[in-house]
């Protein structure tokens, strides 16, 4: 029978579409996959920045890069593969489409989704060669990589729907850089001044990084400070990009 098919079916075919054309990216992949997949062999090799806490160098490095694999993805991937989409008019054509304009966006949030599970497991079977020792509670864990996707997939969408494709790019590869500097994911915040260090930890990223360090690396309980940052920033992004987000 002619016409739209019932939008579960929908949302399902465009979920696998969009995760099939971020794995067929060479560029995504290098983002997503490789930079966090060299950095954690490298830093945990290479006696380059000294790392806090108990155990070895990978139970430290190992937490700050299972928040970096989700900002690539939810962050920087995302808003640079839907800036582009917003420029060549593909948002505007499958907004027209019998697809709802909601299930796109959750569509692109479930192939964030499917690509931050590969990424952790990859990462984490990798950690675990090199002699992680993980701790602590899995529900915690949880929470922080779901809050962590909301805050930056907010953040990934507000800039991809404000700015032009081509500084959506520049923006969102330049902020992924001073993140990974800035924001705990290699060097400890402890190694900054005491001035700037308060102002870091608010960054989503240090929030993200140094809530699994806790659970992850010291086998800590809730992480409700870091938590509550995420939470802030998952509101305040997703509300900021459905208010501003256009379409082309």
């Amino acid at each position: 029978m002619p016409g739209a098919a019932p939008v579960g079916r929908m949302l399902l075919a465009q979920t696998a579409f969009e995760t099939r054309m971020l794995l067929r990216n060479g560029e995504q992949l290098l983002l997503t996959v490789v930079i966090p997949t060299v950095l954690l062999v490298l830093f945990s090799a290479v006696d380059i920045v000294a790392v806090d806490g108990p155990g070895k160098r990978v139970d430290f490095l190992a937490p700050g890069l299972l928040a970096l694999a989700v900002m690539s993805t939810a962050f920087t991937g995302q808003a640079i593969a839907t800036g582009f989409e917003r420029r060549y008019g593909v948002l505007k054509r499958l907004g027209a489409s019998p697809l709802p304009r909601w299930a796109l966006l959750t569509a692109k949030t479930g192939c964030v989704l499917v690509t931050e599970a590969l990424q952790v497991a990859l990462l984490s079977v990798i950690a675990l060669a090199l002699g992680w020792s993980p701790h602590g509670d899995p529900f915690s864990v949880g929470a922080l990589l779901v809050l962590g996707t909301a805050a930056f997939s907010g953040l990934g969408l507000l800039m991809a729907g404000t700015l032009k494709a081509e500084a959506t790019l520049a923006a969102a590869n330049l902020v992924f850089i001073l993140l990974l500097l800035g924001g705990g994911v290699i060097v400890p915040l402890g190694k900054f001044p005491s001035a700037v260090q308060s102002v870091l930890e608010l960054l989503p990223i240090a929030a993200l990084s140094d809530g699994l360090r806790s659970v992850l690396q010291t086998g800590a309980g809730v992480p409700w400070s870091d938590l509550g940052i995420l939470a802030g920033w998952a509101v305040v992004g997703l509300a900021a990009a459905a208010r501003f987000f256009r379409w082309e």
